[in-house]
């Protein structure tokens, strides 16, 4: 297959393009490659998939020195007639999307930002896909989705309709998009709820990123919630695994689905959600306390309220998506912040 990873030097997107050539497929990267973190850290991911330079240019494209099937573009996906022109050229087969403006504290102070990489351009996806002939689209949607709901575990079936940040609303947005396009032109879409992924070359902006580099430098961590958040941590590669099992199963129509009763995780069209979350939630104290562990340092913590934006509590229930995809992430919170201990240490070269 050919296939589109929009936010390929991102984080699960790196993770993401490694894993699809490794098994053959052949793989276009697509990046804006802008400073929401360290561009340093994204043109480094890229470099282990042998893309190498030092000032990536805007619709030029470059070719991997160590894999012959992967090349990477750098272009705006708020920008139409750049995203057209790709897809026409390359041809693509099916379309992971994973390229957003994350974040949701980011979102309180620019709201704009998300209106354009997450909404305008998802808008220039589904058109891309609709007119191209796409096989299966598959995005990223986000736990952030579930909002104030309480009920747990977070199932797909519930109702979504009160997020708390503009981040959240936007992946929502994503999910009423994609199934209209599903609806209306028969494209086969799979939006793909995540939940608090963490691991290798994971972002600077992120709990156990922040965590770690504050407790080896000797600085204080704030700790919200005063210690009581609860996070469905899920490690990178256990996500990779389920996305290649979600594009390789398009999403085909519910015949038995109803609008007297309507499933929101499924329809009549070609969509379908999933969670994908390691169904084994951690309190934040005890994340903190692994991560001790690891480092042989204590943290020091400053114990702060819960943040505007913030849900106290997530825990996915991965019963859809098991039964579907015959998908389960088996990965320990011990082995996944080790594992990031272990390539920050050599990234960072600390000893």
């Amino acid at each position: 297959m050919k296939i589109l990873v929009t936010g390929a030097a991102g984080f699960i997107g790196f993770h993401l393009t490694k894993a699809l050539v490794d098994r053959g497929d052949i793989v276009v990267g697509l990046d804006n490659m802008n400073d929401y973190y360290d561009p340093i850290l994204k043109a480094a991911r890229l470099k282990e998939m042998g893309i190498e330079s030092t000032e990536f240019i805007d619709e030029q494209h470059y070719q991997s020195a160590n894999h012959p099937n992967y090349s990477f573009t750098k272009i705006e996906l708020s920008n139409q007639d750049q995203v057209n022109a790709l897809f026409v050229k390359e041809g693509f087969d099916k379309v992971m999307h994973l390229a957003a403006q994350a974040g949701v504290r980011y979102s309180l102070e620019n709201p704009q930002a998300y209106v354009n990489s997450n909404i305008v351009a998802f808008t220039n996806i589904l058109e891309a896909c609709r007119h191209n002939k796409i096989k299966h689209l598959v995005y990223a949607s986000s736990s952030s989705v579930y909002g104030l709901n309480e009920k747990m575990p977070l199932s797909e079936d519930d109702n979504v309709d009160h997020p708390v940040s503009l981040y959240a609303a936007s992946k929502k947005c994503n999910e009423l998009m994609a199934h209209t396009y599903s609806h209306l032109f028969n494209l086969p879409t799979t939006g793909l709820r995540f939940f608090t992924v963490y691991g290798p070359w994971g972002r600077p902006d992120m709990a156990l990123f922040l965590f770690a580099d504050a407790i080896l430098k000797g600085e204080t961590i704030n700790v919200f919630n005063h210690g009581n958040m609860v996070r469905d941590f899920t490690y990178v590669g256990d996500i990779v695994e389920g996305v290649i099992r979600a594009i390789d199963q398009p999403a085909k129509p519910n015949e038995d689905w109803n609008g007297v009763s309507p499933i929101p995780s499924n329809s009549k069209a070609p969509y379908r959600i999933y969670n994908i979350g390691n169904n084994n939630p951690v309190k934040l104290t005890e994340f903190i306390e692994a991560i001790e562990n690891e480092l042989g340092k204590k943290a020091h913590k400053n114990m702060m309220d819960l943040q505007p934006g913030d849900v106290p509590r997530t825990y996915a229930d991965v019963t859809k998506i098991s039964s579907d995809l015959n998908y389960k992430p088996e990965t320990k919170i011990s082995y996944g912040i080790c594992e990031f201990i272990n390539w920050y240490k050599a990234y960072y070269k600390q000893e």
